[in-house]
This record gives C-alpha cells, sequence and structure tokens, in this order.
C-alpha cells in the first residue's frame, strides 16, 4: 500500500517498459525517462491495464513490451499530466511516486493495442511535439 490512511487506489498497478527486469527489482525515479531525453523526478505507474499497454508500446526502445505488476513503496499521487490536463478525475488511474515500485510479477499475456490505434497515438503525440504543447511535468 502507499503508506497513508486515505488509500487513493487499492491497485493492483501496473508499470508498462520496455526494460527487462526482474521479480524484486526496484524501478526508482531518477531514470531516463521512456519518453522524454532527460531523467524523471517520480515513477510513473497505473491500476489500469489499457494506459500500461499505452506505456509498454510508446516507450523509447525496440526491445520487447513488458508489462510489470508492482507494489509502489511509498506515497503516490495522481500523475498531473493526466488528471489535470487530459482526463479530469482520473479514469485511466495513473500515478506517480518519488519512492521505489518493486515488481511482484510480470504480465506474461496481454493483447496489444491495434498497429492503426498505435499509429494514430504517435501521429497525436508528433503533433504535440511540433506545437510545443507535448510537456511532462515531472
Amino acid at each position: 500500500m502507499n503508506g497513508k490512511k486515505d488509500v487513493i487506489d487499492p491497485g493492483p498497478f501496473f508499470h508498462g517498459t520496455k526494460a527487462e527486469l526482474k521479480i524484486g527489482d526496484l524501478l526508482q525515479p531518477q531514470h531516463l525517462s521512456n519518453y522524454q531525453d532527460k531523467k524523471s523526478n517520480y515513477i510513473y505507474f497505473t491500476a489500469t491495464l489499457n494506459a500500461a499497454k499505452w506505456g509498454a508500446e510508446l516507450a523509447k526502445s525496440n526491445s520487447k513490451e513488458r508489462i510489470y505488476i508492482v507494489e509502489p513503496l511509498g506515497e503516490f499521487e495522481n500523475d498531473p499530466n493526466v488528471t489535470d490536463k487530459k482526463f479530469p478525475g482520473n479514469p485511466t488511474r495513473s500515478y506517480r511516486s518519488k519512492s521505489p515500485l518493486q515488481i511482484v510479477a510480470e504480465l506474461k499475456a496481454w493483447e496489444r493495442h491495434s498497429e492503426e490505434e498505435i499509429k494514430q497515438m504517435l501521429a497525436s503525440l508528433r503533433k504535440l511535439r511540433e506545437q510545443g504543447k507535448f510537456v511532462i511535468y515531472d
């Protein structure tokens, strides 16, 4: 759990990436972001499989897409990049933490978004970058 009495979300929690990790490994802030050319101050995760799939599919790398089941080891908050900007009320159940996440399992079987959906998402992100609107508040 997140160590707080007022639990934001009970989980389970997922982290989509292309990094190859092991059960017990810790995901920590201050590593290169999957989406920007800078170190991230937070580690991001979600309680929805759909959002985790996007995380894995859109991560910068040519490695295999992976979804890990993670356990937050400290407090976490709603991810303001989606809750404040795109989805008020946090229907994507997206969170971030300055504390590590521990990998407890890997989700081995999951259905990717269609190639068309992925192409559309990449085109939308490219357009936002060109307009200077693709900003991650970290």
